[in-house]
């Protein structure tokens, strides 16, 4: 079995520590390497795992180490320049979600992945999640008919306030290496359900506001509506909400019934009968987390599945583009941007 050696690149993404564990847990994965320009997080992941060689950026890290496999976790906008210097080297790539701060360097991303022939995909925390993909196979099977209406809103009362790192709220609430406030870091887990389930809509009309926060960040609530040939997609984004949502979340309605999350469980609701309450199935065997699931790919030759797909999430930085300029300008806007 061959061992795949990997390299962090940055560490600035909280989702980072999740995804080490997961990544140390594989035995036909080593981590040999990280780079960060922060030294408390370079002698974190060395305390926590004990990687062997650190680096002052991950350029040279890049640079110097014989690496199969990038785990990136920087802001938004760097995010494109790490896939194209592991791409020009034949490194594959996983990037945590969203794909970008704006659709050209979405783009990038994927011209550089496609020229290379290297995997890439994008870490969306729900795509491991057994009651998200229970929503989506009973989408798929066609259970509640042709969806017309999918919404999911994603909230809590900010990053700084639930406790994430100085290193990760820092960039959350820098416009240009985040891309936005709430609005791209929550908008986007609804646009890349829109994008898997319905693709890309005709136009976008996008909110963005500070209404609450009492110190400077871009926007603090956000919101997107998709408008699609048969079907509408809604994106919903806070940073103030210091409860849970009360509804199942995320939710469609289809020409034979909804479907929604909630507590855990899976509602379905078809005409002629009460809702049921479902238990998710279990996640198939090589897709419990993003690592297992990466690496079952470079096995197999498969293709990466779900909202992970680069493709996917890279018509989700278009939807999230698109609601951006919308908000930012006053007036619905077309896809194709650009």
């Amino acid at each position: 079995m061959k061992t795949y050696r990997l390299g962090v690149a940055c560490m600035v993404h909280d989702h980072v520590w999740g995804e080490l564990g997961h990544w140390s847990k594989l035995q036909n994965v080593e981590i040999v390497a990280a780079g960060d320009v922060n030294e408390p997080l370079r002698q974190q992941i060395q305390a926590q795992y004990g990687v062997p060689r650190l680096y002052g950026s991950w350029q040279e890290m890049i640079e110097k180490e014989e690496l199969d496999i990038v785990q990136a976790a920087s802001d938004n906008a760097t995010a494109a320049d790490i896939v194209e210097a592991a791409a020009a080297r034949g490194i594959h790539v996983v990037s945590e979600k969203p794909m970008a701060a704006r659709l050209s360097q979405a783009d990038r991303m994927l011209q550089a992945a496609d020229a290379a022939g290297i995997k890439l995909m994008i870490n969306w925390p729900n795509a491991w999640n057994a009651a998200f993909q229970t929503f989506l196979e009973l989408i798929e099977s066609g259970a509640i008919g042709s969806v017309f209406y999918l919404k999911y809103r994603a909230a809590h009362n900010g990053p700084m306030e639930i406790g994430c790192s100085e290193y990760f709220w820092k960039w959350l609430y820098d416009e240009e290496k985040n891309g936005a406030g709430a609005f791209m870091d929550y908008c986007c887990y609804s646009a890349v359900l829109n994008s898997y389930i319905l693709g890309l809509p005709k136009r976008c009309i996008g909110f963005r506001a500070k209404l609450i926060k009492d110190y400077d960040v871009p926007d603090d609530n956000a919101s997107i509506l998709m408008h699609y040939e048969h079907a509408l997609g809604v994106a919903e984004a806070c940073w103030t909400q210091k409860i849970g949502t009360w509804e199942p979340n995320p939710i469609a309605y289809g020409t034979e019934g909804s479907v929604g999350v909630f507590r855990g469980k899976v509602v379905l609701h078809q005409p002629g009968s009460d809702p049921q309450e479902l238990e998710p199935k279990p996640m198939p065997p090589g897709f419990s987390n993003g690592p297992e699931h990466f690496i079952e790919c470079l096995e197999t030759g498969a293709e990466i599945r779900g909202t992970c797909n680069a493709r996917t999430s890279r018509n989700a930085q278009e939807i999230l583009e698109a609601g951006l300029l919308s908000a930012d300008r006053g007036q619905a806007v077309e896809l194709p941007v650009g």
